[in-house]
């Protein structure tokens, strides 16, 4: 028995291990994958058409979103929260120039910087009219001053001037009519009465030339004193009106203070522009014209000397008289 119990355990020892081979050799296979449909969500109505693509809610509920909106493309928008109030769009120009604030300006802003702009121009036309003529005014009364001086009596002053139309020939041809016209009193009369008609047409003939020469200084006065309270006037009104658009606009940030405000200082900068050159141009011509005047008295002076000379050769004898000439 133990004998066939033995060859019946290694029979079947021998089973085992050949099956054993055999499972080791045979390719082990995946299991098959089950695949579960995913349950399918009930559809969402579809929503109702509309001209507002703004006003669209999405259907899972989620909070609706504003469309941006679409800016010029020279303006800037900024946002400007207020309380209680949505966001407010502010469409900003670009254009910031001199020129584009003017046209962006108000209308009574536009009328005070057109008239300043105009004062400005006379301005400067003044001064380059007047300068040619205080130029040339001068020039003429410093020749008619230097043959007065040069010349030994009225006759020949008279003679070297010609027919010069200047202050200086008018002076010597006045003092010429005068003592024509008192020639018959002298032989009774001594000369002081002359001497002080002469003087007294010489004095006006001076004053005359003087205004003439100062014409046109007094719209440079004006201009000088009355510019920067013109721009002023065109900034209060500026300011004022930028204010008002704060208020319509329910906002104090800078960016939208700033134009209004820029515009209005416009004005004023206008005002000074028109003003200071009218201010500075005035005192000059002022020296300019008292240098004129001191010209014409300096010839005044030469011809009531020439008077007087005459005067005193009218008892000398002809031959010494005309030695004199």
């Amino acid at each position: 028995m133990s004998r066939i119990g033995l060859f019946a355990g290694l029979v079947a020892s021998a089973f085992l291990s050949a099956g054993g081979v055999s499972a080791q050799e045979q390719p082990v296979s995946n299991p098959p994958v089950v695949e579960t449909p995913a349950p399918v969500a009930p559809a969402a109505p579809a929503a109702p058409a509309t001209s507002n693509p703004a006003s669209v809610a999405p259907a899972n509920g989620a909070p609706a979103t504003a469309a941006p909106v679409q800016m010029p493309a020279n303006a800037t928008a900024i946002d400007t929260p207020m309380t209680g109030h949505p966001a407010t769009s502010l469409a900003l120009p670009h254009d910031l120039s001199p020129w584009g604030m003017f046209m962006a300006a108000d209308i009574v802003v536009k009328g005070v910087m057109l008239g300043l702009a105009f004062a400005s121009l006379v301005t400067w036309t003044i001064w380059v009219a007047k300068s040619l003529e205080i130029l040339g005014g001068k020039l003429r009364a410093r020749r008619a001053a230097r043959a007065i001086g040069d010349a030994a009596t009225l006759t020949q002053a008279g003679r070297a001037l010609g027919h010069n139309r200047g202050p200086g020939a008018l002076l010597v041809r006045a003092a010429e009519e005068e003592a024509a016209l008192s020639a018959g009193a002298l032989d009774h009369v001594s000369g002081d009465g002359l001497k002080e008609r002469v003087a007294s047409r010489l004095s006006r003939i001076e004053a005359a030339a003087s205004r003439r020469m100062s014409r046109g200084t007094g719209v440079l006065a004006t201009i000088g004193s009355t510019a920067p309270f013109v721009g002023l006037f065109g900034t209060v009104w500026g300011i004022m009106n930028a204010f008002i658009g704060i208020s319509q606009a329910q906002t104090t940030n800078l960016a939208v203070v700033a134009p209004g405000i820029a515009e209005a200082l416009l004005a004023t900068a206008m005002g000074l522009v028109a003003a200071i050159p009218a201010v500075v141009i005035y005192n000059v011509f002022a020296r300019s014209i008292a240098g004129y005047r001191q010209i014409l008295a300096d010839a005044s002076a030469g011809v009531e000397r020439l008077v007087s000379r005459d005067l005193d050769f009218r008892t000398v004898p002809p031959l010494s008289a005309m030695a004199a000439e």
